[in-house]
């Protein structure tokens, strides 16, 4: 008799690539001590009534009702956490203005402890609550504040990669809110990450630190050397920002000379570890230098809308295996789910698709073949954020971790429904109020 420490009983989805998704019904999947998927068992196995008996008699069976279904916890890969409080504020300004007007103010108030515990607390709580199991965080400029997110995430056993945000460019960040110079910026990046190595101590789920330049326009050239150092000599995850909007492209070219990649990579921060969010004008250059580096796209479709200037090409990216995950962009992206992002990724595809003018004939309209599917969405959302992040999470499948969401489904079929049917009203219909359980590592926390 094997001991498993949960056997979850039921039906589940799992994306096999990003244009399938398996499906199995009434099948058995067994949780190790260590958090880890050991074993699927199918329903017409020989032994699945000797385990479902094994676990009953333990008291570790968990039978999902009909209308339940198993799902991998979503991984959301570009969350400014310091501006939860903002999240639907002063979404129809530029972005240039957005930043000095409403997030900056915001994002200095962080270097208060009681202040920021209060926010991350809730945050960390409420992107549970979604069935995101894995955050890729921008913190704030101050420590103080940084590290209240990771203990947030550790006191909720949430995964959580968190990283100081560096900012040290006098002419584009304000007096307030910066880092006194490229010298300190690193030190800062570095005392981070020695202090979240003290704090993961003994720890079930580690906090990663993630080197993070905000973006091109707040880094002067001497920040962006160093942080490629440090992550070079920590051999650390790397986020930022590229190719975001007009003002951002446009600010690469005429201080640099050349395009925000570019310039990215040439300081080494364009590795099989980074993860750069939104993409929205990358051009054909940029995508194959993303994907000879094994770099990853977060792609935030709400927010995109707001300050991305044109739409993500998932389907293209993909079709060039090009890593692609999923991100909210909390506060550009107003809400914390990333079943609404999947089904704005989705209604964005389709406008880039069928093109949004009128006065344009048919024919030349759109971009066409840029429509993806709910299949797609949802692979970006698990898959693609796993292999952004180098996890062995995101499906669920033997020897992978067990973070997991249990969803029902929000309306009733009113007769049979095939599990293709099932899968997608969950991909449109699936809110907070549906998901009834989330798992990390094994463990649950909802």
């Amino acid at each position: 008799m094997i001991n498993y420490k949960t056997v979850l009983q039921g039906s589940y989805y799992t994306a096999i690539d990003e244009n399938q998704v398996g499906h199995q019904a009434n099948s058995l999947v067994c949780i190790n001590d260590e958090g880890t998927i050991a074993r699927i068992v199918l329903a017409g196995d020989d032994d699945y009534q000797v385990i479902v008996n094994d676990a009953k008699q333990q008291g570790t069976l968990v039978s999902l009702s009909d209308d339940q279904v198993l799902l991998p916890g979503f991984i959301d890969l570009h969350v400014h956490a310091p501006q939860w409080p903002n999240s639907g504020l002063a979404l129809d300004r530029p972005l240039y203005e957005w930043l000095e007007e409403y997030t900056f103010p915001l994002e200095a108030k962080f270097k208060e402890a009681k202040y920021a515990h209060l926010v991350y607390d809730n945050l960390v709580e409420t992107l549970l609550a979604n069935g995101t199991t894995t955050a890729l965080y921008f913190g704030s400029v101050d420590n103080t504040g940084n590290l209240e997110l990771v203990k947030s995430c550790l006191a909720h056993q949430k995964r959580g990669f968190v990283g100081k945000v560096v900012m040290d460019n006098p002419e584009q960040t304000p007096a307030y809110y910066r880092d006194e110079s490229a010298t300190a910026a690193l030190n800062e990046t570095e005392n981070f990450i020695h202090e979240v190595a003290t704090l993961n101590e003994n720890q079930t789920i580690p906090v990663t630190p993630v080197i993070t330049p905000r973006f091109l326009p707040s880094c002067t050239d001497d920040v962006l050397a160093g942080l490629g150092k440090l992550a070079a000599k920590y051999d650390l995850p790397i986020q930022s920002h590229c190719s975001e909007s007009d003002w951002e492209n446009g600010y690469a070219l005429t201080t640099h000379g050349k395009r925000d990649a570019t310039v990215l990579d040439e300081f080494g921060l364009l590795t099989d570890k980074s993860v750069m969010a939104h993409g929205t004008l990358l051009n054909g250059e940029d995508i194959q230098r993303f994907k000879d580096r094994g770099v990853g796209i977060a792609h935030c479709p709400i927010s995109n809308v707001y300050f991305g200037n044109a739409v993500l090409p998932a389907k293209k990216l993909l079709s060039e295996n090009v890593k692609v995950g999923m991100g909210t962009d909390i506060s550009g992206g107003y809400d914390p789910s990333v079943y609404q992002n999947i089904r704005q990724a989705i209604m964005s595809s389709r406008l880039l698709n069928d093109g949004v003018d009128s006065e344009i004939t048919p024919d030349l309209r759109g971009k066409h073949d840029a429509a993806i599917t709910a299949k797609n969405a949802f692979y970006m959302a698990t898959v693609g954020g796993a292999k952004s992040l180098n996890l062995a999470t995101g499906q669920i499948k033997e020897g992978y971790i067990a973070d997991l969401q249990i969803v029902h489904a929000k309306y009733p079929t009113f007769g049979q429904q095939v599990p293709e049917d099932t899968f997608e009203k969950l991909m449109y219909q699936t809110t907070v109020s549906e998901i009834d359980h989330v798992m990390t590592q094994g463990v649950f926390v909802k």
